[in-house]
């Protein structure tokens, strides 16, 4: 016969079986300070596929996955319910920080996050945060809804297009590597000798990458005519990976903007924990074909590495034929390389990365060690090449996708960093990051949750 205390310890687990099996959990709700007890929540799960751990994985949420999705940017914090919560701030606390400062939580502890516009319609696209994940670990976290105003964090990465060098430049970094468009289609590189933001300081005072303040580290790339720390291509003719056809390389060069290929640029979102920049190329004439695109490039909190978005809007090749192409440029002083499945990287020592400056009688920068790397997603099936050609480079040719887009990572690292100081470190750091950006956490999202107050 079964007892009071046995129906009901029957009927909860009954009950949390229902509600899991409906994407709900039994985790108490979060409350911040006296005033912050939100009625409405989703969860969401982050999953790592991998049998590895991952550090600063990348979760994003896209507004579409969401089953409720008029929410003010302002209305959403995201709390991970495992983590333990925070005390009440000290009056000198508050003192320091002002009134901003989080009060004492409960059920959990809010997470840094970021809601972005890409397309700049005006309604957010995404949610951004990061997390750590164990191998196979699947993690619940909570975007919880309401109106809320306390939470300043401080900012991780910089984006901004100023005029730099007598044009027009974007620059992104995070407080590990710095890169920049001195040439519209080919990424110039930035070494940090510890961690900081360094950008706004090279384009507000207009001070040369290669005459920073030591502390703040230097430009390492020699760009010219390469594809620099990393660029795009597309190969007209796929058996002839020696010549490119290249945007800012077109038979127009320099004939003025009306004929040559042109450029526009956009910052995207500006932190705390991602950063990106849009460039518009228009009115690409390669002599063969004619071409319009668009690029991101993002930076991202803790990262050596940017990724670079590539979609055509316009897509009017001489024959069927055509392939993408992106790659880096054999790094100055190459002394070796490694060339395997998506992943090219080159490696470089005793390299002048400043060269004399006659004009004032400024000696040579020489780099002990150096090394730049590009990852191409699996999916698109790249092929690699060295070529001879625009100064050396190594390259990948791809298929032509069914939505006219493809991406790849690029990365960075140098002897007078913080991390990635060598040759084993930086081919480790860029064989893992191959493998994260090939399998990247898997999302679920649940329910709408509600409670009465």
């Amino acid at each position: 016969m079964l007892t009071i205390k046995r129906i009901i310890a029957v009927f909860s687990i009954l009950f949390f079986t229902v509600l899991v099996a409906n994407g709900q959990s039994t985790a108490g709700w979060y409350t911040e300070g006296k005033d912050y007890a939100p009625t409405r929540r989703i969860m969401i799960t982050v999953t790592n596929p991998l049998n590895v751990p991952v550090k600063g994985s990348s979760v994003v949420v896209s507004r579409k996955s969401l089953p409720f999705q008029n929410i003010p940017e302002r209305w959403i914090g995201i709390v991970d319910p495992a983590l333990p919560s925070d005390p009440e701030p000290s009056l000198e606390q508050l003192k320091t920080n002002s009134g901003y400062v989080r009060r004492k939580e409960t059920n959990g502890h809010y997470v840094e996050l970021q809601v972005d516009d890409k397309d700049k319609d005006g309604i957010w696209d995404e949610i951004f945060f990061m997390t750590d994940l164990k191998a196979k670990e699947s993690r619940n976290f909570y975007i919880y809804i309401d109106h809320y105003e306390r939470g300043m964090y401080e900012h991780q990465v910089h984006a901004a297009i100023a005029n730099y060098g007598r044009h027009t430049v974007p620059l992104w970094e995070s407080k590990n590597m710095g890169w920049k468009l001195w040439y519209p289609h080919e990424v110039d590189l930035h070494g940090k000798r510890s961690p900081m933001l360094t950008a706004y300081y090279e384009y507000s005072t207009n001070k040369s990458g290669y005459y920073m303040p030591w502390e703040m580290g230097t430009d390492i790339m020699t760009v010219a005519s390469t594809f620099g720390a990393g660029g795009m291509c597309l190969f007209e003719n796929p058996t002839d990976m020696e010549n490119p056809a290249r945007a800012y390389h077109s038979p127009f060069k320099n004939k003025g903007p009306f004929d040559d290929t042109r450029y526009t640029y956009d910052v995207v979102y500006n932190g705390p924990l991602r950063s990106m920049i849009k460039v518009n190329t228009t009115n690409w004439n390669s002599g063969k074909g004619f071409y319009e695109l668009e690029q991101y490039y993002t930076a991202i909190a803790g990262k050596s590495w940017s990724t670079v978005e590539t979609k055509f809007n316009k897509f009017i090749p001489p024959n069927a034929d055509v392939k993408f192409g992106a790659g880096i440029r054999r790094i100055m002083s190459e002394y070796t390389s490694v060339n395997k499945k998506g992943i090219a990287i080159s490696m470089g020592k005793n390299i002048e990365a400043r060269i004399p400056d006659e004009d004032i009688g400024d000696d040579v920068l020489t780099v002990p060690w150096q090394g730049i790397g590009m990852i191409i997603r699996d999916q698109y099936m790249p092929e690699y090449q060295a070529i001879k050609n625009y100064g050396g480079n190594h390259l990948f040719k791809m298929p032509v996708t069914s939505d006219l887009s493809y991406e790849y990572m690029i990365l960075g690292a140098w002897s007078f960093g913080d991390i990635n100081k060598n040759e084993k470190e930086f081919i480790k750091y860029v064989d893992d990051e191959a493998l994260i950006y090939n399998n990247p956490p898997l999302i679920t999202v649940h329910k709408l949750e509600s409670k009465l107050k």
